[in-house]
């Protein structure tokens, strides 16, 4: 149900009709509860619109619900969640689920309902309550008697919050009775085009569908052409619709239509503008205003604006005809609105019509419309949000109504959470203050004030280095106030935190509080000395962190200031290092306090550091609870890009990663900011690189270019590609990439930073792979396996330092440090040659804290060092239970590991026995591959755990068997037959 836009009715419906059949078998999937998405992309004017429509009068005729949303073009503004407005306001005058729905959602209500009132003061509010609400009353609409048809038309002009709800939409597709279908044109998605991501993400899902629609061929576009002329058009006539079209529908119509003859110029533009310099002066001045808006624009809006000037918008008679002539020459089609009576919308009826319309018109033309669109809507503001005031107002250069109006945009969009929208706004208010003189007494706030909130802004979009850019240009504002800038400098200090640039949050704390007097005690003071105590806890000046943070704490309770309190709280609390269990009470306490003060920032902060106090107690599964809820607040409140939501995420990434679960990250529907890619990018490497993924390398390569941005990004890349080399067999660039990651990391943090343990162990595990092989090659006194063993020698001695001298909280290694540190002793004895099955059953119990692919990673270990030692038996019980686990992970490179020990050393693991040529055994099969790898008898055996008389043996009987001379002769002959791959 729902008004659509309609094609032409001389245009006929031609070709097309497997696009249709997939579309149609979408709405009876989604009939039967099978959700889905078809996406719809080509260039502009081949024939979207009308496959939609057709497609969408199918589907109604056939008993669905359609309802179109429609993504304008605004330029720099952004009217967020336009086309998803649009079509709930739609299905709410048809569908009383709606609102039920909207009035159980607060958020909900905010975006549909005008009679809310518009409160500045309003907190951010829920964001995921928002999105939820949305995919609630679309699946509520959908019935298996009439589902829902959501038409979304022109994604390339989707605002961010728009393209948002699209991929969460997606993202929780279940059960519900909805398709949604979408357009966009695929000639607009430019290299650097914000749909782009978007679209590669979506189409990834198994419940997206993707027609890419293409011009018409020859024969189609003759049918077409015939019948939009009503005849057969003569051959030249149709060869130069053909040739100036390229089989694109729209240019096509219009071509037929504006009828033969040299004198109609090249360019498709003119000839649009040949039809309609045609029509009656009154229509043409339409067009042109309505034009400067885009596609469409709201007749009330559209015919203020035209009464501002000259007829027909002065005389609604006048006004009501030269629209009914211009639909009727089919420039323009009007959609009504069932649940808003009166706000009809104007819209033409191809959007290249529209822009070769304002393309026509002089400069200074365009800006009297704009300036006529923007006397309208401050004449009524109901005509327009203030988004499109701000657009108007910029387009007519009137500076001072950009300012006003790009303000109220921001405070609009911060109410809806659309943190970028919001920034945005922010952005072009700064942008204009210079330009405006009365700037400040306009908004009531100074620069300084819109700085500080274009910061937070950016900080909630997940754009850190915004955020600290905004804050210094706002604290740099203020150096004429020395008392005013020391107040802020802790503002600063809390964004800079989040980049580990301790040294000037130290610097910038000292300095505010040589200004700020200690009595009266002051809310700024108090935030300060909370600042300082963070940055000094995390320079590892714990005395002087304790100091301060209690100096904080008192502040707070005379000022009755619970966020500060709590902040203070979860640094003390940090600070606790002798007992786990009383850190997480006062972390607890912390949160209970901040979530009092309503200060969102500070509550995430909490949860982080419960989260990581859980984790490195040892305590897995709580911690990955109290990371899940974390990040579920994170969400709702808006904050879930700002610093602690984007370190709950990658903690709630690394735990499930440690509890075993390799599956990659489910989409959220998220557009993720390009500031916290890298390090999103850089824990999910942990999985990707058990899993096997192989393009793990390659990832955690362009990862280099984000070390100076983070630490823990060098730290976490760098480690998993050590890994992921070494898997690879790449040993030699496994080992230099740890003994540059070390470098590198010790001139970031210090010499002895912990994660230098897991480094040392992986290294050591890249040697000892090396050297396995060396000694296969050149035996068991091989150079190049002595050489190896020197190399890894200061890699066992800097693992054992750092866990001596390496300082975490406590003085003690957590259970992680200490496992990491068995491993690294137990490869560094398989280095050696000494492989010794206690080492790895001790690097076992190590990981058997819950970290539960290393444990099985050092059951595998454990059971080749046993093969060594011939205790098969025992080999025989670990292999299992390392292959068991490996395979409910879905580890990979792990699991064949496995296969390949059970193979070599004869262990029959379940589901391991192959079946074998009748000619040769097993083990004859066995022999033969590593003699086709150029193997000595010597170096087989070492491989397959036996002697190198037995190999002998094998390969004496291979060679008669096979009736060859030698070992190459061997090797073709089992090839040639079929009895080896080689």
């Amino acid at each position: 149900m729902g008004s659509v836009p309609r094609p032409s009715a001389r245009a006929p419906f031609v070709a097309r009709t497997s696009e249709l059949d997939r579309l149609a078998g979408a709405v009876e999937r989604a009939r039967r509860g099978e959700p889905g998405v078809a996406l719809v992309g080509a260039d502009a004017g081949v024939g979207k619109t009308r496959l939609l429509t057709r497609a969408g009068e199918r589907a109604a005729d056939d008993g669905a619900t359609v309802v179109w949303g429609h993504c304008v073009d605004l330029g720099e503004v952004g009217l967020p969640y336009l086309p998803f407005t649009e079509a709930l306001t739609t299905l709410r005058s048809v569908h009383g689920s709606v609102d039920a729905i909207v009035a159980e959602r607060p958020a909900l209500a905010r975006l549909l309902d005008t009679a809310v009132p518009a409160d500045d003061e309003q907190s951010q509010g829920e964001r995921l309550q928002l999105f939820e609400s949305i995919a609630a009353a679309l699946a509520a609409s959908g019935t298996d008697e009439s589902p829902l048809v959501l038409v979304l038309e022109d994604l390339h002009w989707a605002d961010p919050s728009s393209r948002d709800v699209l991929r969460f939409v997606v993202a929780r597709l279940r059960s519900e009775h909805v398709a949604v279908v979408a357009s966009y044109r695929s000639d607009d998605l430019h290299r650097r085009h914000p749909l782009r991501p978007a679209l590669a993400e979506l189409r990834r899902h198994p419940r997206v569908d993707h027609l890419d629609l293409e011009p018409f061929t020859a024969a189609e576009l003759r049918e077409f052409t015939t019948g939009v002329a009503g005849d057969r058009l003569p051959d030249d006539a149709f060869e130069s619709v053909r040739t100036r079209s390229e089989g694109n529908a729209y240019f096509a119509e219009e071509l037929v239509e504006a009828g033969p003859g040299d004198e109609l110029p090249w360019s498709l533009a003119d000839v649009l503008r040949a039809r309609l310099e045609s029509l009656d002066p009154a229509v043409q001045a339409l067009a042109r205003t309505a034009s400067v808006s885009g596609r469409q624009v709201g007749e009330p809006l559209l015919r203020t604006a035209l009464a501002q000037g000259s007829a027909p918008g002065d005389d609604p008679a006048a006004f009501d005809r030269a629209l009914r002539e211009a639909i009727a020459h089919h420039v323009l089609a009007v959609e009504s609105d069932p649940g808003r009576a009166g706000r009809d919308t104007v819209v033409f009826r191809h959007a290249l019509l529209a822009e070769a319309v304002a393309s026509d018109l002089l400069p200074g033309e365009r800006v009297g419309v704009h300036r006529a669109y923007l006397a309208a809507l401050e004449g009524d503001r109901t005509l327009g949000s203030p988004a499109l005031r701000a657009h108007h107002a910029l387009a007519a250069h009137d500076l001072p109504a950009a300012l006003s109006a790009s303000r109220a945009a921001a405070r609009k969009a911060a109410r809806v959470l659309a943190p970028a929208e919001e920034l945005r706004h922010l952005e072009q208010v700064l942008d204009l203050w210079s330009a405006v003189p009365d700037a400040a007494e306009r908004l009531g706030e100074d620069r300084v004030t819109v700085g500080l909130a274009a910061a937070g802004a950016a900080d909630r979009s997940g754009d850190p280095d915004r955020a600290v850019a905004l804050a210094r240009a706002a604290l740099a504002a203020t150096d004429d106030d020395p008392q005013r800038q020391a107040s802020l400098r802790h503002v600063v200090s809390r964004y800079l935190l989040g980049f580990e640039r301790i040294d000037e949050v130290l610097e910038h704390t000292r300095a505010a509080l040589a200004v700020l007097p200690a009595e009266p005690p002051t809310l700024a003071r108090a935030w300060t000395l909370a600042t300082r105590a963070r940055a000094a806890m995390n320079a590892d000046q714990d005395d002087l962190a304790a100091e301060v943070a209690a100096e904080a704490l008192a502040a707070a309770h005379q000022l009755d200031a619970p966020d500060v309190e709590a902040d203070a709280l979860t640094t003390l609390a940090v600070l606790e290092v002798d007992d786990d269990d009383r850190a997480a009470e006062l972390l607890a306490r912390a949160r209970e306090r901040a979530v009092e003060a309503g200060d969102i920032s500070t509550e995430l902060r909490c949860w982080y550091n419960l989260a990581a106090n859980r984790y490195y107690a040892g305590q897995i599964t709580r911690a990955y609870d109290v990371t899940r809820d974390g990040v579920a607040r994170a969400r709702a409140t808006g904050l879930g890009w700002s610093t602690y939501g984007v370190e709950l995420r990658l903690f709630e990434d690394l735990v499930r990663y440690v509890l075993g679960d390799l599956s990659p990250t489910a989409s959220t529907g998220e557009t993720v900011p390009e500031g916290s890619a890298p390090a999103l990018n850089g824990v999910q490497l942990y999985a990707a690189t058990a899993r096997g993924d192989v393009d793990t390398i390659e990832r955690g390569a362009a990862l280099r270019r984000d070390w100076s941005r983070d630490g823990q990004i060098a730290l976490i890349s760098g480690g998993c590609s050590i890994d992921a080399l070494t898997w690879s067999r790449r040993f030699d660039a496994a080992v230099d990439l740890a003994v540059e990651l070390v470098e590198y990391l010790g001139r970031t943090w210090s010499d002895y930073f912990l994660g230098r343990i897991w480094l040392s162990a992986l290294a050591l595990a890249a040697l000892a792979d090396a050297a396995d092989a060396a000694r296969v090659r050149g035996g068991v006194a091989s150079p190049d396996a002595t050489a190896l063993v020197d190399r890894g020698a200061p890699f066992l001695e800097a693992a054992r330092t750092t866990a001596e001298r390496g300082r975490p909280r406590g003085g003690r290694l957590g259970p992680e440090g200490v496992a990491w540190l068995a491993r690294a002793v137990a490869e560094h004895a398989r280095l050696t040659g000494e492989n010794d099955p206690a080492l790895w059953e001790e690097a076992t119990r190590a990981f058997d804290y819950g970290y539960r692919y290393e444990a099985a990673r050092s059951r595998f270990r454990q059971a080749e060092a046993l093969c060594a030692a011939d205790e098969r038996d025992r080999a025989h019980v670990v292999a299992t239970e390392a292959l068991d686990e490996a395979m409910a992970m879905g580890a990979a490179p792990l699991a064949e590991a496995v296969r390949s020990l059970a193979r070599r050393a004869r262990l029959d693991l379940p589901g391991l026995r192959r079946t074998t040529s009748t000619l040769l055994t097993g083990r004859e099969e066995e022999v033969l591959l590593l003699v086709a790898e150029g193997l000595s008898n010597r170096q087989i055996g070492e491989r397959l755990f036996i002697s190198a008389k037995t190999v002998s043996v094998h390969v004496s009987n291979v060679l008669a068997k096979l009736g060859a001379s030698g070992r190459a002769e061997a090797v073709s002959l089992a090839h040639r037959r079929g009895l080896i791959e080689v």
